[in-house]
């Protein structure tokens, strides 16, 4: 059903059109991203990263580098599409305590599935601090990020829906120079806040405010989305503004590799992480670019594109049971039960990877199903 929109002036308040019903780009979009997620911890949580070969690390590893800008900017889409345009009616207070009871079911199962991450390979006392913020695991990580950002969020997000345009843009600015500051900051040597707030070189978790610009350029994507989406030409002008961006900003990548003298160098170092926490301006480009990228191919594929990858888009659809899914096979039953971290050549764990992205496909039909015939 086609959305009318009159185009904004720089200094107007947005008039937010209202969502009918889910996306199925929006749903391939996140299901790539957790894709490439579920490939990444396969590999490194059954091989390890060391053990790599040259030709996995780049450009396999490289280009699951996508995976946390994507879900990120995926989130912030999502929450304009949902929830943005309801923020003045009056059942705003019933969405908002939906999203705070959201964070709460995300963080009880943060700190479930950091137990079985942390199981097999610490004792009881270090798995406890974990628990008690003394100290942060790896992979579930993510979950806590969104945990956090499920409190914050639904407070702001009135305020940013009667913002104009110009100060939105200024927001996201001033969230970007602060977290530079802050970053250069020692927080009184309390490394678990500052690693909280905006990233910590020493531990593997996603800052509140250093990822906060993503969910925000997020929900401006998602609210032009919406505006959009469901008339051919405007959709194409904004599959080609998303695109051009994200190949913009990939070329950036490669002309800092290409000044710093050895791009292989450059692309080997965005497959190890470097730059991703903290957040750095090369790893930083290539994730968002090659993001944005994803998300425009998705938006251009459309309904067409999310059913001939069905299981992709059936991932993304929900998020959350994907993510226990993959952890548990992972974590609780290749690596603890079937002790078999080390046992797998770097072949078969992209193979496992795939199987676990289709059993994820699979266990939420099924459920869902179930739910559906009580």
């Amino acid at each position: 059903m086609p959305l009318k929109w009159t185009p904004l002036k720089w200094t107007e308040k947005p008039q937010l059109p209202k969502g009918e019903g889910r996306i199925a780009a929006i749903d391939l979009a996140r299901g790539i991203a957790i894709g490439l997620m579920i490939v990444s911890h396969s590999v490194s949580g059954l091989v390890g990263i060391r053990n790599v070969p040259d030709w996995g690390m780049v450009p396999i590893h490289f280009l699951t580098k996508f995976s946390s800008s994507l879900f990120i900017l995926v989130f912030g889409i999502a929450l304009a599409v949902a929830f943005l345009s309801y923020t003045q009616s009056d059942d705003w207070p019933k969405r908002r305590l939906k999203l705070w009871l959201r964070a709460v079911e995300v963080w009880f199962w943060y700190k479930a599935l950091l137990v079985i991450e942390m199981l097999p390979f610490y004792p009881p006392n270090e798995i406890v601090d974990a628990l008690l913020y003394g100290r942060f695991a790896i992979w579930v990580e993510i979950l806590g990020f969104y945990a956090i950002a499920l409190l914050w969020v639904p407070l702001m997000l009135p305020l940013w829906a009667r913002a104009p345009l110009w100060s939105r843009l200024a927001i996201i600015g001033a969230l970007i120079a602060l977290t530079i500051w802050l970053q250069s900051l020692t927080f009184g040597g309390n490394d678990i806040l500052k690693a909280l707030l905006v990233d910590h070189e020493d531990h593997y978790t996603w800052g509140q405010i250093s990822r906060a610009p993503m969910i925000l350029v997020g929900l401006l994507i998602g609210e032009a989305l919406l505006r959009c989406y469901f008339d051919s030409a405007k959709r194409r002008r904004l599959v080609l503004t998303l695109l051009s961006l994200g190949a913009l900003m990939v070329a950036g990548f490669y002309a800092l590799a290409f000044a710093s003298g050895d791009v292989p160098a450059a692309m080997l170092a965005v497959a190890n992480n470097v730059g991703k926490h903290p957040p750095g301006l090369g790893f930083m480009l290539f994730s968002v670019g090659g993001a944005l990228m994803l998300l425009a191919l998705a938006l251009a594929g459309g309904a067409k594109a999310a059913k001939a990858l069905l299981p992709l888009t059936m991932v993304g659809s929900d998020a959350l049971k994907a993510f226990i899914f993959h952890i548990v096979m992972i974590f609780l039953v290749l690596r603890f039960l079937w002790e078999g971290e080390g046992m797998y050549t770097y072949p078969q764990a992209l193979g496992v990877g795939g199987l676990l992205i289709l059993g994820a496909a699979a266990w939420i039909w099924v459920t869902r199903w179930m739910a559906n015939h009580r």
